[in-house]
């Protein structure tokens, strides 16, 4: 059984100091690792959660305090990847946590292996269609920033991640990854994980411990609950109500809310009946500009060519290529709000 549940997550699955950041210090077998384009499989919100090609068999992907583990660059079998609840910070998925920590570790060593030449470009690989990055470094840009530049590119990949996937995008064929886009949990774990890459960074520890502890202080004062059955319950609080166990994975419908707000401010979903007394909600907020108070953004491009599974022509109709950037995300975010509000839409 435990065999069968391993293949099936493989398949369905606040102001600038100026500091002297370190680059992170990887082990020798990590020096020249880049990350793919989903690292860490995880995970599908919900609990005992049916499949739709297996009869019988539940899934319930959750983790606990004492379970995480340490954290490796690009994962290891040793992270005890799940959904963990906190009352301050709601659901968080330690894999896109650690996923977007780990992609900013690795766009920061590739800004400063590329700051004398003044320019970066990379190829992203394909997920939605051709990923490219372009990026401008000024000579008087400082580590710090470069940190944050990471960061925001790094967050901008995990909202291209939820994109994608919605419309069509798999890392399986023929398995769509519907069902998990934008799912409740995402769009917070991603900022959260960006935080701590960030912080993970301008630490003096190798860059594998300092996520390790940064990751254990910062869901403590999240008030991360304790184990697994208290997570169970908080997810059985809100059954029928964010998502069902009605229906099967993978289909889109298991989810019945999902998290479009991912700009800028993020504010967790709490659980009612589950704050603290005195508590406040953990609220996230990108860095978007530099120490001197210049934009981040004017700094990158990200472009993507999309395949023909975009409605291309319905977002952008005054276009003839199929070319977008960054920029538009704010077309293609309002795109998936029509297709979950029409009544006819095959994904409510």
């Amino acid at each position: 059984m435990v065999n069968i549940k391993i293949v099936l997550i493989l398949i369905l699955c606040s102001s600038f100091v100026t500091v002297h950041a370190l680059a992170p210090v990887f082990s020798p077998d990590h020096t020249e690792m880049k990350p793919h384009r989903v690292i860490r499989t995880c995970c599908s919100f919900g609990t005992e959660v049916e499949l739709f090609a297996i009869p019988g068999f539940k899934l319930t992907e959750t983790t606990s305090l004492e379970k995480i583990g340490p954290h490796h660059y690009l994962g290891d079998a040793g992270e005890g990847n799940g959904i963990i609840y906190s009352r301050r910070g709601g659901f968080i998925d330690m894999a896109h946590l650690r996923d977007q920590s780990d992609w900013t570790a690795y766009l920061y060593t590739q800004l400063l292996e590329n700051r004398t030449n003044g320019t970066l470009s990379l190829i992203l690989g394909y997920e939605g269609g051709e990923k490219t990055l372009h990026v401008s470094i000024p000579s008087k840009m400082n580590n710090t920033d470069l940190i944050y530049l990471a960061g925001k590119i790094a967050y901008d990949l995990s909202v291209w991640h939820e994109i994608a996937t919605w419309f069509g995008a798999s890392s399986i064929p023929f398995v769509p990854e519907r069902y998990s886009s934008f799912s409740i949990e995402d769009p917070y774990s991603n900022l959260l994980g960006v935080s701590i890459g960030i912080k993970a960074l301008q630490s003096e520890l190798p860059y594998e411990k300092a996520v390790t502890a940064i990751i254990k202080e910062t869901l403590k004062n999240l008030d991360a609950v304790q184990n697994e059955a208290e997570t169970f319950l908080a997810m059985e609080d809100v059954r029928d109500i964010w998502w069902t166990r009605d229906k099967k994975l993978p289909s889109s419908k298991v989810l019945i809310q999902r998290q479009l707000q991912v700009y800028s401010c993020l504010q967790p979903w709490l659980v009612p009946g589950w704050i603290g007394k005195n508590q406040q909600p953990y609220e996230l907020k990108a860095q978007d500009f530099t120490s001197d108070g210049q934009a981040l953004n004017t700094f990158y491009q990200l472009d993507f060519r999309l395949n023909y599974k975009f409605p291309f022509h319905k977002m952008f109709p005054e276009r003839r290529d199929r070319n977008i950037t960054q920029n538009d995300f704010d077309r293609l975010l309002a795109q998936v709000a029509r297709e979950l509000t029409r009544r006819d839409s095959p994904f409510r």
